[in-house]
């Protein structure tokens, strides 16, 4: 595949510095030679840049960094329009944000070229507040009721040129719902398999599932991948973590199943603080996960040392 990186150093959706530097962090732990080394051709396009900022306010009075984020948004979905239509985007975060201009602006594309797009959602949280909902403020929370087109952020958040319907989006791991959200989400009809779902059943049958329903409908697939859909034990570079997360095998496992799918046609890598991560821990495991979404097999998999040594 021709792979496009871009990085998208936002740190503005989350109430914790260190985000900005979570592209980078991908980089030194060689995510660019990991994808190359399969065989796929890679162009790293730097860090995007956002938007002119406005001087937007909004009655919520928790709310943070509101124009920063929509001069974020609007930035990377149109950047992420255009890369959507030269080959396999990577959109490096950042905070989870990121997903909120990089989702609406592949469905653009997708909507564009009559396709589905469906969305494999892979996070601790569903990120489903509005801009009236958020006691936080932190407007990484926001991205998927916004690019599912759901009330509360009009006349803010750029309008949406064609929503994601919530049918065709699957979270896996969530563990970690607020109220106000958890009352949202249960009126639409976004799959959600959090980790009882998970320990229960398996990833492999539920993602299973999802996989053969995109395939039936010739969709396209985006896959959003937070550092805190796994254990904080294995992945600790993150602002939100949540005990009881993905294991390294259930990531790979889901992966590899992507993989073999060959149905995954854009991806996010968010929220990784490298100043929170332990010698690059979290950044080798997330490259590590990414090398087998594109068909590094477990008999390929090189050993890696944490320790320094």
């Amino acid at each position: 595949m021709e792979c496009k990186i871009i990085g998208v150093p936002v740190q503005e959706g989350t109430g914790r510095m260190g985000c900005n530097m979570g592209p980078n962090g991908f980089r030194a732990a060689g995510l660019v030679q990991a994808i190359t080394e399969l065989g796929h051709i890679v162009e790293d396009l730097g860090d995007l840049v956002p938007a002119p900022k406005g001087q937007l306010s909004h009655p919520n009075a928790a709310i943070k960094n509101l124009n920063e984020t929509i001069a974020w948004i609007k930035a990377t979905s149109d950047k992420a329009y255009q890369l959507a239509g030269e080959g396999f985007p990577i959109f490096l975060g950042g905070d989870h944000l990121v997903a909120a201009g990089s989702v609406a602006g592949v469905q653009r594309y997708a909507s564009e070229k009559g396709k589905k797009l469906f969305v494999l959602w892979l996070d601790a949280h569903t990120d489903f507040h509005n801009l009236n909902t958020t006691d936080s403020g932190n407007l990484h929370g926001t991205p998927v009721a916004y690019y599912t087109g759901q009330a509360g952020f009009e006349g803010y958040y750029p309008e949406l040129i064609a929503p994601v319907d919530p049918n065709n989006i699957c979270m896996m791991g969530i563990r970690s719902v607020d109220p106000a959200e958890r009352q949202m989400i249960s009126q639409t009809g976004i799959t959600v398999h959090d980790m009882r779902v998970i320990d229960e059943h398996g990833v492999g049958v539920l993602l299973r599932d999802f996989l053969a329903r995109v395939k039936r409908e010739d969709g396209m697939l985006h896959v959003s991948l937070d550092v805190d859909f796994l254990d904080p034990l294995i992945a600790p570079a993150v602002g939100t973590t949540v005990p009881g997360g993905a294991t390294f095998r259930e990531a790979h496992l889901i992966m590899e199943m992507l993989h073999d799918s060959g149905l995954v046609t854009s991806l996010d890598l968010v929220e990784l603080n490298p100043f929170l991560d332990e010698r690059g821990r979290t950044a080798h495991v997330m490259v590590d996960l990414t090398a087998s979404l594109f068909g590094r097999r477990v008999m390929d998999r090189p050993t890696v040392s944490y320790t320094g040594e």
